[in-house]
């Protein structure tokens, strides 16, 4: 049975895996895709990778699992446990956060602690909690009882946080970056019908380095790429719309540049197949010109002799944190997009 775009998503958000350590998301992965496609199998570094078999064009599809975590690095002798971030937290957000701890005796509940606001002083309350001076409570009292719990230097550590539904077609959830473009990546790989051969690659390591899309973009060596990741839009207070110029409930966006150009400059025959396609269906889209972050799009098309890529990416407020939100209508109108992109070869 197919699951719907909300409960799809509900069960990605609510899976745990940081950077390295993604294996928990393979399960519901391969669950979905289930007699949906000819092959399925994992390589050296952990991408998650699922074959349709069609003729020589081959495209691949990349979303990447990890979700942005922390890992064990400090046990002391009260049982308090320091950790390193894994991506790009701003720190805080962290602060007094539940946590699971991934040991090796299974998941362990813990909280993240900090000087309490009343014990600081009025520079301290300015500057905020830093992430060096936070520690993790399991309610041990030593460090053997932490220990016992199977609890070690490099256990990673994800948010406690529950996918919820919102008004209207809005929910919330950790990790939608990039549980969500793991969703559209699961819905296209269902409903596609293409000549075309389509590698669907769930990535690992995308937030610190774009690692999984690196090496297997270097093993598939397709003829074209598209991404699917979320992107900031500028629709919510505290950013502007030429910040930022695209909204949440207007459709998917498709990536000219990101990253000021650092990153990934799309490929115009790319860019414009998608926009084609949108004009022709009457599927809504948005184009971006980004300053900000990057995908894994930057290094599929870095890859080899150089690769035909862009990005599909869901509007996604408060990225980074355990709320981010978003429309569950850009995700159907993702997959709508790439479904009828991919009935016929791009002229490249």
């Amino acid at each position: 049975m197919v699951s719907t775009t909300a409960e799809l998503l509900r069960k990605l958000s609510n899976a745990h895996g940081v950077s390295g350590s993604e294996g928990g998301l393979h399960a519901v992965i391969r669950k979905e895709l289930k007699g949906f496609v000819d092959e399925i199998y994992e390589d050296t570094m952990g991408n998650l990778i699922a074959v349709k078999k069609g003729n020589k064009f081959r495209v691949m599809l990349a979303a990447h699992m990890d979700e942005i975590g922390l890992v064990v690095k400090y046990i002391d002798d009260k049982g308090y446990i320091r950790f390193a971030a894994l991506g790009g937290w701003y720190g805080p957000t962290l602060y007094n956060q539940r946590v699971v701890l991934h040991g090796a005796n299974g998941p362990c509940c813990g909280v993240i602690g900090g000087k309490p606001p009343h014990m600081m002083d009025e520079d301290e309350r300015k500057k905020g909690v830093k992430t060096d001076d936070m520690f993790i409570d399991v309610g041990a009292i030593n460090r053997e009882e932490v220990e016992n719990l199977g609890i070690s230097v490099g256990t990673p550590v994800t948010i406690d946080r529950e996918f919820m539904q919102l008004a209207n077609t809005r929910v919330t959830g950790k990790a939608f970056d990039n549980r969500a473009g793991v969703a559209v990546l699961i819905r296209t790989l269902q409903e596609v019908r293409s000549p075309l051969t389509i590698y669907g690659v769930f990535t690992v390591q995308e937030e610190v380095g774009l690692k999984g899309a690196r090496t297997s973009a270097f093993a598939l060596d397709p003829d074209v790429a598209i991404a699917t990741d979320v992107t900031i839009p500028g629709d919510h207070p505290g950013i502007e719309m030429k910040d930022a110029p695209v909204e949440m409930g207007k459709g998917p966006v498709i990536t000219i540049l990101d990253s000021a150009g650092r990153g990934l400059i799309a490929h115009k025959a790319v860019v414009h197949w998608l926009t084609d396609i949108a004009k022709r269906d009457n599927i809504p889209v948005q184009l971006e010109v980004g300053t900000g972050g990057t995908t894994d799009a930057t290094a599929i098309h870095l890859t080899r002799g150089g690769i035909p890529s862009t990005t599909v990416s869901i509007p996604s407020r408060y990225i980074h944190s355990p709320v981010e939100v978003l429309d569950l209508r850009d995700l159907d109108a993702s997959v709508d997009l790439l479904v009828a992109a991919l009935k016929k070869k791009p002229a490249l």
